[in-house]
């Protein structure tokens, strides 16, 4: 290995480890590391933004003659009048255009992603059932899906009183809730353990050669 590159993971090491020095107690090692990916990251987003947004989307269409890009850029600096107080409340104009913006794009989407598509996951269950091809624990697990999916939406059908046969389908919906809630739970557990063995591996074989 190259003395740069020792350098570099020796660096990396050491922020690894003072990271972790967390785990024991809140320390100036720790301090020093979080504020040094603060910094690094507001920097990096600084740069990309330059070059993903200010440059191509600003001034690459202004020097071709497109002179209405000028107005979202006055919109967007009037954003910075946030930092005063004096002319803080100019900003909620351009705030106010950008969000209503926002929501009529992300309303339609959100509609189609989370409702539509989803309604359509759920009738091809049932066309699945019926097909040539479809065998038995096809069948058997479509059919815990949608009862699984009846249930949840039973539960937070509030117009009726949970009682009777609805309170225990509802009861039902509640188990279902937290299967879903315990497995994405785990999956996050799951994740964060991944990236605990990666820097455990990267500590180890990377930079203590430990084979």
């Amino acid at each position: 290995m190259d003395w740069p590159t020792t350098i570099a993971t020796t660096v990396a090491a050491l922020l690894t480890l003072a990271v972790f020095s967390f785990l024991y107690k809140d320390n100036p090692f720790y301090k020093f590391a979080e504020h040094l990916m603060v910094g690094v990251s507001a920097g990096y987003w600084v740069v990309l933004l330059a070059y993903t947004v200010v440059l191509p989307k600003i001034i690459t269409p202004l020097k071709a003659g497109k002179w209405y890009y000028i107005i979202p850029t006055i919109l967007g600096i009037l954003m910075w009048a946030r930092l005063t107080r004096k002319w803080s409340w100019i900003s909620r104009y351009p705030l106010a255009f950008y969000i209503g913006v926002s929501t009529g794009v992300a309303i339609p989407l959100e509609m189609k992603a989370k409702i539509i598509e989803q309604l359509n996951g759920s009738v091809d269950l049932v066309t699945a059932m019926y097909s040539a091809q479809a065998g038995g624990m096809t069948i058997v697990n479509n059919i815990l899906i949608l009862v699984g999916i009846i249930a949840g939406l039973i539960y937070f059908f509030f117009s009726k009183a949970h009682t009777g046969a609805t309170g225990g389908i509802a009861k039902f919906g509640i188990g279902v809730l937290m299967i879903g809630f315990g497995a994405s739970f785990g999956f996050t557990v799951m994740a964060r353990v991944s990236l605990l063995i990666e820097r455990l591996q990267f500590l180890l074989f990377d930079w203590l050669r430990w084979y």
